[in-house]
């Protein structure tokens, strides 16, 4: 049986590691001394209502770190209340805060925050806890367990395709988000979007409406049962995540055999480092609650990124289009075909170079530490962003340019292995990574067999970063048959 999607892409970039002959650039930022510690210049203001009345009025803090880094170059610094905050923008403190240091830092507080709906999952879940539930979860991701999702993955994507009509409109940002529920459902929980599952997929959205106002409350945790209004939705959502979940989980426990999907292959599964017990209901809901929220918002924002580019670059989209045709002559794609569509991996990297589906991570010291040539306190976030380093033009010269050639080997070799890091890395890597490039490349590849799409002229396009990066105005485009 052939490689998941995205083997090529990611040997790649693992093997940067130990062939890359990048030399860091000077230093692009100027150090202060606080007392014992040493941090980068930044904003000396202390007023959140300073940097939300510049940066957030418009929803975007994306803008806030752009400025840092014109301002202040690779490391910049602020202060929410009493706590200091770090943009931290060259690869080799991406490995340090990642990889190296990682026993040094939790989650930043906005991920944390986020317990409130995923619960204890592997997104939140901390320490030996986290360790043991990757542990018991990996095996559902296993390249052979992963290898038999393809065909559903073509299938949903050719079954999405028959019902456009040539010159509709349509919603690209809506269409990609039905197109990888579909998916989730059928390999998360071995069914087609019922009811039950649609109404998960309501309440997330109910609850990503809210982001901003539930990371905004401090210690939002300790008065969820308080009557504001949004809190008051957010409960009702969760209540109804919550009673779906368990009907879910309890009709394939009464099932007691392995359907094929993942949902079954997490109840069968067992820590083989403790007593070798499973998870319980509890840990059951919240790990698929974080796999249905990662699953198919991340990949369905990174399609739809795809298809903007590439009717913005005429060149690279018929590039890809004569790679799909000569390498399926017509047939749907399966896994055996995955080796052949190179070029199409190449274009769904670059789509997440220019707009990665996670943009931001952040961690915060649990003691005081250094990082590079800084010495932080206990309390400090530190954050990478994708989105920052992946348009740098140290890393990738004409940053702006939509060029998928950027991740042909011989142009990978000698760029350092954490300019692109649209996963994380290290213990925290995600978990599906590789089933997000295997499903990201079959479905563009099958949607792409019979269709062009065409952005709507005078269409607003603007990132809207949440959790994700999702299209701000959703993404309306032109059906053109091929």
């Amino acid at each position: 049986m052939g490689e998941p999607a995205g083997a090529g892409i990611r040997g790649i970039l693992k093997s940067s590691v130990s062939t890359a002959t990048h030399t860091p650039e000077p230093p692009h930022y100027t150090i202060r001394e606080d007392g014992p510690y040493r941090l980068p210049d930044g904003l000396r203001v202390n007023l959140p209502l300073y940097v939300l009345r510049r940066f957030f009025k418009p929803a975007n803090p994306i803008l806030l770190f752009e400025y840092l880094v014109r301002t202040y170059g690779d490391a910049s610094s602020y202060r929410v209340f009493n706590t200091p905050i770090l943009l931290l923008n060259r690869p080799e403190w991406v490995q340090e805060i990642l990889i190296d240091k990682a026993g040094s830092l939790v989650k930043e507080r906005t991920q944390r925050r986020m317990k409130i709906l995923m619960g204890e999952g592997l997104i939140t879940s901390e320490g030996s806890f986290h360790m043991r539930q990757r542990r018991i979860a990996a095996p559902a991701f296993h390249r052979q367990r992963i290898a038999n999702y393809a065909d559903i993955m073509a299938q949903q994507a050719a079954v999405l395709r028959e019902p456009w009509q040539p010159g509709a409109t349509l919603d690209i940002a809506a269409e990609m988000m039905h197109l990888s529920l579909e998916v989730v459902a059928r390999t998360l929980f071995a069914t087609e979007v019922t009811p039950e599952v649609r109404s998960i997929s309501d309440e997330v959205n109910t609850v990503m409406d809210l982001y901003t106002f539930l990371i905004s409350l401090p210690r939002a945790e300790s008065y969820l049962h308080w009557p504001i209004p949004g809190l008051m939705r957010f409960r009702k959502a969760r209540r109804r995540i919550d009673a779906v979940m368990a009907k879910i989980i309890a009709a394939h426990r009464a099932r007691s055999e392995d359907r094929g999907d993942l949902l079954s292959m997490l109840i069968a599964a067992r820590d083989t480092e403790d007593d070798r017990s499973g998870m319980s209901d509890e840990q059951l809901r919240d790990e698929v609650v974080t796999i249905f929220l990662a699953g198919y918002e991340t990949v369905a924002n990174a399609m739809t990124w795809t298809w903007y580019l590439l009717s913005q670059n005429a060149e690279v989209e018929q590039r890809f289009h004569r790679e799909i045709d000569l390498a399926l002559g017509g047939k749907l794609p399966t896994l055996a075909d995955i080796p052949r569509l190179n070029y199409v991996e190449r274009v769904l990297a670059e789509s997440m170079r220019l707009f990665p589906p996670v943009w931001a991570m952040g961690r915060e010291a649990a003691e005081d530490m250094s990082v590079g040539p800084f010495r932080v306190r206990k309390g400090t976030m530190l954050y990478v962003s994708q989105y920052l380093i992946h348009r740098d033009a140290r890393y990738f010269p004409d940053p702006q340019r939509f060029d998928p050639d950027r991740f042909l080997p011989e142009n990978s070799v000698a760029r350092p292995r954490f300019a692109y890091f649209p996963f994380g890395a290290g213990n925290r890597q995600c978990i599906g990574e590789a089933f997000a490039w295997m499903e990201g490349t079959l479905l563009l590849a099958t949607l792409a067999q019979k269709w062009r799409l065409r952005l709507v002229p005078g269409h607003p396009v603007d990132v809207q970063p949440k959790i994700t990066l999702r299209p701000k105005f959703g993404m309306k485009m032109t059906v053109e048959p091929r």
